[in-house]
């Protein structure tokens, strides 16, 4: 017997079919009374590999929606076995009985790549969400007055620096197929530039030079169009080029700063912050120009860096002073009001969201040290990304 469930709860389970991948695959779904009941979700992990275990053991501890037990305790049994060159097979168990009720083997890029697919392929058919585990992200590293930027994996174990420009870099956001970086750096001319950098090739090209500062490129959610901020018209205003920083068309076009542009899921609005009210506030304009309209956080006086939740249109995260610092507030266009969901000891700032709509990547500042921490927003866990000797991390994006 895999698990005793008390008879206090029902586990209803249905199974919906649709087509992931070219193949029809079972979905469960549990009763929301039963998800309320337990909060984090009980599971147990199995595995006959100790680095598969301690893999998935170290990724589950990170999502907040999972909390890992004995079989005796679980709903879900997980059963994560090696099968052949970096593939791991996944065997999904509930209810009383030793039959798996999903299987399936992921491949990946190694062990580590392998398992986390199949724990994010795990999220899939024990929730409504999608897993994040197997993404990466990109960031800045301070150290000695310098900055490059980073990649890595969620737990840190495959950091790499993809600049070495020894100097002031900043701003790094990842194209949507995660092969090219835009960020901004002080080295060629000494002034803030964008640059595109292709990953695979290891080359990298100017897109935005312009006289004054260039920063704040995003990709469009289609990633044919780049979204940045620039000042050549003598104070901060937003401007819209394609994929290769060509055909520049000014979004924005008045006295107040704009900054931090981030586009809605569907890719046919930008929430940014402007100084028009004489601090920042969040603003929404169309892609395609028009009229902007302020956006009711009423939470701050000081509301900056938001971010568009790429699976809930009616949800943005940012940046909101409060308290004498700052933390990470959520604003919900169908409630017309924000609420704080970060409560660290120092600052939290720079939010970015995850895949899943659920997670947030934030920067912490404390002690005159920033590092990455991963917010959940359903159950408020924060979680350490990294050990502080890796140096100041901060302003992280992440792709899937």
């Amino acid at each position: 017997m895999r698990l005793s469930v008390s008879l206090l709860f029902i586990i209803f389970i249905t199974f919906k079919f649709f087509s992931n991948l070219g193949a029809q695959v079972g979905v469960i779904e549990l009763e929301e009374a039963v998800r309320e009941n337990y909060g984090a979700l009980p599971i147990a992990i199995e595995s006959s590999s100790s680095s598969i275990l301690s893999y998935s053991q170290q990724v589950f501890g990170l999502h907040g929606g999972y909390r890992v037990v004995t079989n005796n305790e679980s709903v879900f049994s997980f059963g994560l076995e090696p099968s052949g060159t970096n593939s791991v097979k996944l065997s999904i168990f509930q209810g009383l009985g030793n039959k798996a009720v999903y299987t399936s083997t992921l491949k990946g890029d190694d062990l580590q790549h392998a398992v986390c697919l199949a724990c994010d392929r795990a999220v899939e058919y024990t929730s409504n969400d999608v897993g994040f585990f197997a993404g990466k992200l990109s960031f800045v590293v301070k150290k000695h007055l310098k900055s490059e930027i980073y990649i890595s994996d969620l737990l840190f174990t495959k950091v790499r620096a993809v600049t070495s420009d020894r100097s002031f870099v900043m701003g790094p956001n990842w194209s949507p197929d995660g092969t090219q970086l835009l960020y901004t750096t002080y080295h060629k001319s000494g002034f803030p530039d964008i640059y595109l950098m292709d990953l695979a090739a290891g080359v990298r090209q100017a897109i935005a030079n312009f006289k004054g500062t260039n920063n704040g490129a995003q990709f469009s959610p289609d990633g044919s169009s780049i979204a940045m901020t620039l000042s050549g018209s003598g104070n901060a205003e937003l401007y819209i080029s394609n994929k290769n920083g060509r055909e520049l068309r000014r979004l924005t076009n008045n006295n107040s700063l704009e900054t931090s542009p981030s586009w809605s899921p569907d890719g046919q609005s930008i929430v940014y912050a402007s100084d028009a009210p004489g601090r920042p506030q969040l603003f929404v304009a169309s892609a395609t120009g028009g009229a902007r309209r302020r956006l009711p956080t009423n939470i701050s006086r000081y509301c900056a860096e938001p971010d568009w939740n790429p699976r809930n249109s009616s949800q943005i995260t940012f940046t909101a002073a409060v308290n004498g610092g700052f933390q990470i507030a959520l604003y919900d266009a169908k409630l017309q009001s924000s609420k704080v969901i970060s409560n660290l000891k120092g600052s939290a700032v720079e939010p970015t969201w995850l895949n899943d709509g659920r997670h947030i990547i934030l920067t912490e500042r404390l002690d005159g040290r920033t590092r990455l921490m991963l917010l959940d927003s359903f159950s408020g866990q924060v979680v350490a990304l990294h050990k502080t000797s890796l140096g100041d991390a901060c302003e992280a994006s992440f792709v899937y």
